[in-house]
């Protein structure tokens, strides 16, 4: 993981003891990780509703094997061209598992700008990020991605996630996928 931080050398070491000090706080009391991540295990089999989820997104996902998909495209462009969800500039969101024990997993596309925003609005709703990177160079706007994933309810992390979407600007997305 790489951090980054501004202020005083001192505030920056104090910073990262913090940092540090949660981990050992977080392994001393699971030196074990758990497979269930705190909740209880996922079924065997999926058998995610989709109509309550097509409903908060607004569009119908994509099915399959019992699980839920919905992506949506971002508009850029590299080097004159025009690229976006067929380019692979989405903002997807998977469930699997089943309405009352979900897990959601996926990317979101944001601009620089609206980056932190996003990152502190799933964070604070406890949808953990995994993953911050980029796919291209010198796209317009410049697009930045991160993984994340989250569990619940199917239905309440379907509105965290949709929560997101405001910030980063897909509000205005009108065709999905």
């Amino acid at each position: 993981m790489h951090i980054e931080g501004e202020g005083s050398v001192d505030q920056l070491a104090g910073a990262v003891k913090k940092m540090y000090d949660a981990v050992k706080q977080v392994r001393a009391a699971s030196p074990q990780p758990k497979e269930s991540f705190g909740g209880n295990s996922l079924p065997d089999k999926n058998s995610i509703s989709g109509e309550p989820l097509d409903k908060i997104f607004g569009t119908n996902g994509e099915a399959k094997d019992g699980m839920v998909k919905f992506s949506f495209g971002r508009p850029a462009q590299m080097h004159g061209v025009k690229i976006d969800n067929t380019m692979g500039v989405n903002t997807w969101a998977a469930f699997a598992g089943s309405d009352d024990n979900a897990l959601v997993d996926g990317d979101f596309a944001v601009t620089e700008n609206e980056l932190q925003a996003v990152l502190k609005s799933l964070v604070k709703q406890k949808i953990y990020i995994v993953a911050i990177h980029q796919h291209m160079t010198h796209e317009q706007p410049r697009m930045i991605f991160f993984h994340y994933w989250g569990r619940g309810t199917a239905k309440d992390l379907a509105s965290l996630i949709k929560s997101a979407f405001f910030i980063a600007g897909l509000q205005e997305v009108s065709s999905p996928r």
